[in-house]
């Protein structure tokens, strides 16, 4: 959302509507302000409270749909665009603003999260929320054809469209360096098949896995990444959590990016891992499961695949990959970037996308 709002200030001015409570744990009421950026960039802060209860702390979330609404119902008009982010937390508050205020709506959709609880029943009623929308940004053109079943404007955006330029990071070890980043969730699966294929790679490699997750879930993994380093030459670490410039220059660190989530997840058959834009955007090769989904988007071509969910054939998939062959896939993320400035700005003037 970070980049689609930079996108849209580059022709149009905008009002960002934050989420955002204050969470620290003193007694302490925020009330709603209005902050302006810059010249194109207008943020709105809701009311929120802190509390050292944790119980009265978690009101912040119950109120936030409410405040949303509130806001929408006095400042949403009816030439207004509004792009909003799926959430099963407030997209119902959207819509019912949208039913009296009647502006035109476009709902930036990554997955379906009934799909990561495999809930058909969920599944159904959170799909009856996009029937409101006018309009809507998918990562992936299954993700269209799911919910768009009335075949209203859309478009394709895989996530993140901005390269980043290259740091000097070089480890200067000799060693091929691969990484995770991401969600440390089981039940993405990602993480621990990561740190599995390393028991398949020799001591030329070094295995990073960086990213976040609750407290049993980093136990689970340094338990697996334990076992996997007494049976194999590769180093294997877990890094920690990175985020903004440190982010950056540990992938820019590094030669290879994974995306290993469990292909038999139902997320996995719409949603696209935005972690393939982050390591294609630094500059990295990529290696990744073969799904639908990531095959047939705009940077499929530029990965390397592996068929079956197995560390031997992810360890094969990072060893086929020859660093020494010509690579840029910078320039692919620069073009995908002028094609999303260039529809999104058709979309905002003349809400019509040409495919």
């Amino acid at each position: 959302m970070a980049y689609i709002l930079d996108t849209i200030k580059k022709s149009h001015s905008c009002t960002l509507v934050s989420l955002a409570v204050y969470k620290k744990h003193q007694w302490k009421a925020v009330s709603s302000r209005k902050i302006r950026l810059d010249e194109r960039e207008t943020d709105v802060i809701m009311p929120s409270f802190g509390s050292p209860l944790r119980l009265l702390r978690g009101l912040n979330s119950l109120l936030i749909p409410v405040f949303i609404f509130l806001y929408g119902l006095f400042h949403f008009h009816e030439d207004d665009v509004v792009i909003g982010y799926h959430s099963l937390h407030y997209t119902g508050a959207i819509n019912l603003c949208k039913k009296l205020r009647h502006f035109r709506l476009a709902l930036e959709v990554e997955e379906v999260y009934a799909d990561v609880a495999e809930n058909e029943a969920r599944r159904e009623r959170e799909i009856k929320l996009f029937k409101t929308a006018d309009a809507f940004l998918f990562p992936t053109k299954m993700l269209d054809d799911l919910i768009n079943r009335e075949k209203k404007p859309s478009m394709i955006i895989h996530g993140t469209y901005g390269t980043e330029p290259e740091r000097d990071t070089g480890r200067g070890d000799g060693k091929i360096h691969v990484v995770y980043a991401g969600t440390l969730d089981p039940r993405k699966g990602g993480a621990a098949a990561a740190a599995a294929a390393a028991a398949f790679l020799d001591d030329h490699y070094h295995l990073h896995i960086i990213g976040f997750g609750s407290e049993a879930d980093r136990r689970s993994l340094l338990e697996k990444i334990n076992c996997v380093s007494q049976e194999s030459a590769c180093t294997v670490t877990y890094d920690g959590l990175k985020s903004g410039e440190d982010y950056i220059r540990f992938l820019q660190s590094c030669d290879i990016g994974l995306s290993t989530q469990n292909p038999d997840a139902a997320f996995n058959a719409t949603s696209f891992p935005s972690k393939v834009l982050s390591y294609l955007s630094n500059g990295l090769h990529v290696v990744s499961i073969r799904i639908p989904a990531i095959v047939t988007s705009a940077v499929g071509d530029l990965l390397s695949y592996y068929d079956e969910q197995t560390p031997e054939k992810i360890a094969a998939a990072i060893r086929s990959i020859r660093l020494s062959d010509p690579y840029d896939s910078r320039q692919r993320i620069r073009q995908l970037d002028i094609d999303f400035q260039n529809k999104l700005s058709v979309l905002l003037d003349r809400w019509d996308v040409d495919e």
